[in-house]
């Protein structure tokens, strides 16, 4: 039977919690599960590692943790009556796995979803999914000041040091730092780094919003009129499968990009994609154009409905590239970036 476009709206309230994607392949849980025994939930720990830089106390990990377990605690958190108090400062500890393998049958997964062609040269963005159930662990720690039910990734920026190919293994850490005060609540910045024998390849930083109703100070968002949209490179049709398919490549089960019910629980009328996807598709369009070493920051504005159609533009300068996501028919802005 061929697979529906719309199989988010079927999930219920448990499958949410339970998270019911998976991965595309079972090629990465059997390469998950040779690097041997860890907690299936993530929520255990080791305390080797002692002190790292900025005081943080450092905490190594046998694997990387599973991301279905860490979903159904922060949901299960936000649930009321079974949430705890948040931490008001960033926890003082910073999360490390080393030899994380690449698997090629999961790389071309992510590859086909995002656009990207099928090589042994990993896109900058698929290091973010590698790596992202290390700072899913950080995330939804009791005393994390964000919760992850409703946080808004903002922000994404990427710097590739050198490239880095399938059969090399990567060692990750991550940390918080910078948390602030916004308009609409409270912002941080996740820091993931990705080294191969010793030396820094890859970092990226996710900046999230946590929304809060005694929200004051921190920067204004420009009020100004909305200029008009660039002319467009290229328009992509959006299905709802992109949510599903890009959750099950990239392990982050946020189900406001995968069940209308879920969208609708965290104040979206219907599911969204995954902002990340939106990035990774972008530079899956510029791909052969991009260098062997280059720092990709883009802003996520407003949401991409699923489904939708969106416009996509780039234009090349001296310094590198400048380029956005907006909406097809209306020109609502969803994401700029540049390459540089």
């Amino acid at each position: 039977m061929a697979p529906r476009d719309h199989d988010h709206e079927d999930l219920t309230l448990p499958d949410l919690i339970e998270g019911p994607t998976r991965d595309l392949t079972s090629a990465r849980a059997a390469a998950l599960a040779r690097a041997g025994d860890h907690e299936v939930d993530g929520t255990s720990g080791d305390p080797r590692g002692g002190e790292g830089p900025g005081g943080r106390r450092q905490e190594v990990l046998g694997r990387l943790p599973a991301a279905g377990g860490l979903y159904r605690r922060a949901l299960l958190g936000a649930v009321p009556g079974l949430g705890g108090r948040r931490g008001r400062e960033l926890p003082a500890v910073e999360l490390t796995v080393a030899g994380v393998p690449v698997d090629p049958a999961h790389l071309a997964a992510y590859d086909r979803v995002c656009g990207f062609r099928l090589a042994d040269r990993l896109p900058a963005t698929y290091l973010h999914v590698l790596g992202f159930p290390l700072s899913l662990r950080l995330m939804t720690a009791a005393d994390f000041p964000i919760p992850l039910t409703g946080v808004v990734h903002v922000a994404n920026r990427i710097t590739v040091h050198r490239p880095v190919r399938v059969g090399e293994t990567v060692d990750f850490h991550t940390y918080a730092e910078n948390l602030r005060p916004h308009e609409r609540g409270r912002q941080l910045d996740v820091v993931l780094v990705g080294s191969i024998d010793g030396t820094e390849v890859w970092r990226g930083v996710s900046t999230y919003l946590g929304k809060e109703r005694a929200a004051g100070g921190g920067p204004r968002r420009d009020r100004g009129d909305r200029p008009t949209p660039p002319a467009t490179t290229a328009q992509w049709r959006v299905t709802p499968r992109v949510g599903t398919d890009y959750a099950r490549v990239s392990g982050d089960h946020n189900p406001i990009h995968t069940s209308k019910l879920g969208a609708r629980l965290f104040g979206f009328p219907r599911p969204i994609a995954h902002g990340m996807w939106s990035k990774a598709r972008c530079l899956a369009a510029l791909e052969a154009r991009l260098p062997d070493a280059y720092t990709v920051d883009v802003a996520f504005k407003l949401p991409v409905p699923l489904p939708s159609t969106v416009a996509f533009r780039a234009a090349a300068d001296d310094a590198g590239w400048d380029f956005g996501l907006h909406g097809a028919r209306d020109g609502r802005p969803h994401l700029v970036g540049t390459v540089r």
